[in-house]
């Protein structure tokens, strides 16, 4: 294509969007199926509505709705166009809008909570700088557990949050503190918790235990010295700060030992990419010896005897909501189940993979009590993330994440927590809270239903990148990756063609995906502009929960790398269950 044409045709389709002439056979077929004259009527709409799109509780007033927000069209219906212009626009989304509506009433320990790790840092874990930002911006998103690792300032008489054993510049605690409180519920209700990497003296604990007690007065949820038998519930702790730590080993203890290991392991760099490298797999996940893999907890839970208990603040040790556990012997007692005391036990995403192979079922039975809180091995210096599926299939309810990091493990956190009006807590499903039959996530179950999906065309990047972003001298060649996050047996990545030269791609192509565990899986949508000399560009993305997902033809929004939504660019899809 030469130069002008190209710049003929951009000039055309800067005017002309979503034709009629382009819409999908389907979408004229349905289109005729329930119109009358050229007109879909109120109650033809109705009828789509219910019995296409599978919306069973949808009135005329829906209907009339959606006529009306269909502008400058047949006021009494809608024609071919109008009808196009629905199916692709905003008020046809993929999921669900119900907000919150799951069962909130349960203990915590029945929830998968969307949970940050070392939520301060702005970038990498070796040098970049501390901040209430990220912190901040984890709240906006609806994160609900947030992580902060204490240590003594340089003069040691006030407390910073940093990456110890680094270069990572440090912030006061106290800014994180009122920040967290500031923000805490813009996004979300439900209770924020944070989790406390403690390595202060007991005058900076105690020190600790008044700047949290006067930063968050009320809101502060303290359950005494006893030890909790059973986790309150979300719907008891609105609006609450939960805090989560241990008691610590004596400071200079335990900054010698992260010392050490930053040493030997801190410096080894991830080969992941910032979102080219793909998920890893659970049917093949390497299973590494994880002796030198200490960090966080593992440098923590090291029995110490009593001095832990002697030296820690009293006034700090009431402030303990959510009481992490000494890991002792071996994982059957570290997986041993207390009836008269629940527990926060943390594994790193290795431990966990090697624990899998043999305490699957010991796992899922500890999780449906006790938190299970998994965190990524120390070698992820660049902030990357793990497949989340290793430790939700397992009933892990604390899947911490690096949010400020940027991937397609990231997008399947992201997408997880779309679910239950993206309040921060979904309900985990019944089989994992089945105390009589244990899930064992090692079978491989029967298929429950099978979902098809079609990719029909897709819109929009005309509009939010410059016309030379992805050719210089030609229109796009984009093609659509479709496919399952969840168990092994799920979990696959399907294509379709890639169209050359075409900022409006249509590609009407079928999938099919059968799903053993659907009330895991989540669907996972790329979309990437074919590049013959160089990497395809990047040209759009969203994952979301199966659970959620609305059958019919929807108009599902893409978002950046960032995992923030583009302002136009759209897929129509379509999804059914079968």
């Amino acid at each position: 294509m030469s130069k002008q044409t190209y710049r003929v045709c951009f000039c055309f389709r800067r005017r002309f969007r979503l034709a009629v002439s382009e819409a999908p056979e389907d979408v004229k077929k349905v289109f005729e199926q329930y119109s009358e004259n050229g007109i879909m009527s109120i109650d033809g709409l109705q009828r789509f509505l219910i019995e296409f799109q599978k919306e069973d509780k949808a009135t005329r007033e829906d209907a009339q709705k959606i006529i009306d927000s269909v502008k400058h069209f047949h006021r009494k219906g809608l024609n071919l166009e109008a009808f196009f212009k629905y199916l692709f626009g905003d008020i046809n989304p993929p999921l669900t809008s119900l907000g919150v509506h799951h069962d909130m009433s349960a203990p915590l320990s029945h929830y998968f909570i969307y949970t940050g790790h070392n939520s301060y840092l702005t970038g990498n874990q070796l040098s970049s700088d501390c901040s209430d930002v990220p912190i901040i911006n984890a709240l906006k998103r609806g994160v609900r557990v947030i992580e902060l690792d204490l240590w003594p300032n340089s003069s040691k008489d006030d407390i910073d949050v940093l990456h110890g054993g680094t270069l990572t510049t440090p912030v006061e605690l106290l800014k994180c503190l009122r920040s967290i409180k500031e923000y805490a519920f813009v996004a979300s209700d439900y209770p924020v918790i944070l989790t406390l990497e403690d390595h202060l003296t007991p005058n900076l604990q105690a020190k600790v235990a008044e700047m949290v007690t006067k930063t968050f007065g009320g809101i502060l949820f303290c359950p005494g010295s006893e030890c909790l038998k059973e986790f309150p519930s979300p719907e008891s702790l609105k609006k609450r700060i939960i805090i989560s730590t241990k008691p610590p080993k004596e400071y200079l203890e335990v900054k010698q030992g992260k010392d050490k290991e930053d040493g030997s392991e801190r410096g080894k760099a991830s080969d992941d990419e910032a979102w080219g490298k793909e998920v890893p797999n659970l049917k093949s996940s390497h299973v590494a010896d994880y002796k030198n893999d200490l960090d966080e907890e593992d440098e923590e839970n090291a029995d110490d005897g009593d001095k832990s208990q002697h030296s820690l603040a009293p006034e700090y040790k009431q402030l303990i909501a959510i009481r992490a556990a000494k890991r002792k012997g071996g994982l059957d007692e570290w997986l041993k189940v207390d009836p008269y005391n629940v527990r926060r036990l943390s594994l790193s995403e290795q431990h966990l993979e090697k624990a899998a192979v043999t305490h699957g079922k010991l796992i899922v039975r500890f999780t449906q009590q006790n938190i299970l809180r998994v965190f990524p091995k120390s070698i992820r210096v660049d902030s990357s993330n793990y497949n989340p599926l290793i430790g939700w299939m397992h009933g892990a309810q604390m899947v911490a994440f690096n949010m400020q990091g940027h991937g397609r493990s990231l997008w399947l956190m992201q997408g997880m927590f779309k679910a239950n009006g993206g309040c921060g807590y979904v309900k985990k499903p019944d089989f994992l809270l089945n105390s009589d039959q244990i899930f064992d996530p090692k079978i491989k179950l029967p298929v429950k239903t099978t979902l098809k999906v079609t990719v029909y065309m897709g819109d929009g990047w005309y509009y939010d990148f410059h016309h030379t972003h992805f050719d210089a001298y030609s229109p796009p060649d984009f093609y659509t990756r479709v496919g399952i996050a969840g168990v092994p047996a799920d979990s696959v990545m399907k294509k379709t063609k890639t169209l050359e030269d075409d900022w409006l791609p249509s590609w009407n192509e079928e999938f099919e995906f059968p799903l053993t565990v659907p009330e895991l899986a989540l669907l996972r949508i790329e979309v990437h502009e074919y590049d013959m000399s160089e990497k395809d560009d990047f040209g759009g993305q969203t994952c979301l929960p199966i659970s959620e997902l609305r059958s019919g033809i929807r108009a599902v929004p893409l978002n950046s790398q960032k995992g923030v939504k583009y302002n136009s660019v759209k897929l129509l899809m379509g999804f059914e269950f079968i």
